[in-house]
């Protein structure tokens, strides 16, 4: 006799939604998901769907109705509370649009907690669509099995982003005209922290002299190559997320 298949399996799809969740609720699906789980999954009454609400956790709901338009679950089982992250900031200059899309994805799977898109002189964009950002994050968390939304802050000015710093918060700032090896410095630093990375044409040397002079600021180097800023960001908070443990 073969074992009993493990309930949810591991191909279940994934979705977050409106919360808080909790044990024998009952949950509708409506929408652009309906429509996913119901044309493109193929749910059925018997399957299971994974669910995060970004609050309670990672939930395993078992549908009971799979409709044209509306798909109902039934929640059986917490699978995992919501995961703590590193406190982690990444500091990012607005990019071409693909570009920093690219940053937004892969920061959500990396593991960053909060992304704040950042205005520089030399940014080739200046604005972000809010609605487009949440839902490249949203699914980016939902592929990787993440359970904690990244935060995707409003746009902001260099100048405004240093004047209001926290004071406990070291800023790392990416120069490419050199610094101390960024490796050493994320292992020696000790609580929150973030990473501060330029736009295509990199920052203009009054721009580089204000965060130099900024007090919470530490000027770092990836290396002995000049990275694009989607590669400096996916990189260096990958390497900020395997020093502090969370790989």
């Amino acid at each position: 006799m073969g074992a009993t298949p493990a309930w949810p399996p591991r191909s279940a799809p994934r979705l977050f939604v409106s919360g808080p969740l909790a044990q024998g609720q009952t949950v509708t699906i409506e929408g652009g998901q309906a429509h996913y789980l119901a044309k493109v999954m193929r749910v059925a009454p018997g399957d299971a769907v994974i669910l995060c609400d970004d609050k309670t956790g990672e939930w395993a709901g078992e549908v009971t109705l799979a409709g044209k338009r509306d798909v109902v679950l039934t929640l059986r089982d917490r699978l995992r509370e919501r995961e703590a992250v590193p406190d982690f900031w990444l500091c990012a200059a607005l990019l071409k649009k693909p570009n920093f899309d690219l940053v937004l994805e892969k920061a959500t799977e990396l593991g960053v907690a909060r992304i704040q898109p950042m205005v520089t002189r030399r940014c080739v964009a200046d604005k972000l669509n809010a609605e487009r950002a949440l839902t490249i994050v949203t699914e980016a968390a939902e592929q990787c099995a993440r359970t904690a939304l990244p935060h995707v802050a409003e746009p902001k000015r260099l100048e405004a982003l240093l004047r209001d710093w926290p004071e406990d918060r070291a800023l790392f700032f990416a120069d490419e005209t050199g610094g101390d090896p960024a490796a050493a410095q994320f292992a020696a630093h000790k609580g929150p922290a973030a990473l501060l990375v330029g736009p295509e044409g990199g920052f203009d040397e009054e721009e580089r002299a204000m965060v130099r002079a900024h007090p919470m600021a530490r000027a770092i180097t990836l290396g002995p190559r000049i990275l694009r800023g989607e590669t400096a960001s996916i990189g260096a908070s990958a390497l900020w997320m395997a020093i502090a443990g969370d790989w």
